[in-house]
């Protein structure tokens, strides 16, 4: 992912706050709506209440219900989890759309979501949800954005911070039960693989090549958990 051009349209020490509509503030308000209306209908840590919402749950997606992969990155579960979720999507994702643009992180927030959702259904056979798929997405982003930029040391910077947070919170995840670790991997998956299809803006068209070259891989891995959860999730249903 070397070879890009230098990102000189970009002021790094500027203020992170998009100077006007701002995807990050409405995904906050989303998953915060969602929250109350969940705290009012039997609390978000019901299982009937969660299932309700719309969070992974295997064999209704396996019976159709595919909005299931992207309904559960706007939903948590206790306080405790909407409250990291969304301080972290607060200034990671005020810091990525200032880079990318609405539209771009948008699209990079929900393709990490759901490749997130996608893994999970696919190899994970708890009810499950979180912002976390879609903040790991975003972690991964950035690091891509340090390979492409290897000279600009703001993102330089910012992709080192992201890196070691990335894995400190695999290697904790992986001592817990109750962290979807698969909706992580499969976040940053789809994180990383996005922030090169999508690109920064004013990419150089010389790279089109490569970029259609990690759609490609996407939609390869998005079809691969699908089928793969489908099969494991009808399997279990008969």
């Amino acid at each position: 992912m070397k070879g890009r051009v230098m990102m000189r349209s970009y002021n790094t020490r500027k203020s992170y706050l998009p100077d006007k509509f701002s995807v990050t503030h409405l995904f906050l308000a989303i998953q915060i709506v969602i929250f109350l209306l969940m705290t009012l209908n039997g609390g978000s840590t019901n299982v009937l209440t969660l299932i309700l919402f719309g969070a992974k749950f295997n064999p209704a997606i396996a019976q159709g219900e595919w909005w299931r992969l992207i309904a559960p990155m706007f939903i948590h579960i206790g306080f405790t989890h909407i409250l990291v979720n969304s301080i972290t999507l607060y200034y990671l994702g005020t810091q990525m759309e200032s880079l990318y643009g609405s539209l771009r992180f948008a699209l990079i927030y929900l393709l990490s979501g759901l490749m997130g959702n996608l893994m999970s259904f696919a190899f994970n056979d708890s009810i499950s949800a979180g912002a976390s798929t879609s903040l790991f997405g975003l972690f991964a982003a950035a690091i891509v954005l340090g390979r492409q930029f290897p000279y600009n040391l703001g993102i330089q910077q910012m992709a080192r911070s992201f890196t070691m947070l990335i894995f400190l919170n695999f290697f904790f995840g992986f001592f817990s039960a109750a962290v979807d670790n698969f909706g992580h991997l499969g976040g940053a998956l789809g994180g990383a693989l996005a922030a090169v299809f999508i690109a920064m803006p004013r990419t150089s068209k010389s790279q089109n090549g490569q970029r259609l070259l990690f759609l490609i891989i996407y939609f390869v891995n998005a079809i691969f958990f699908a089928y793969t959860g489908f099969m494991r999730a009808g399997f279990a249903l008969y």
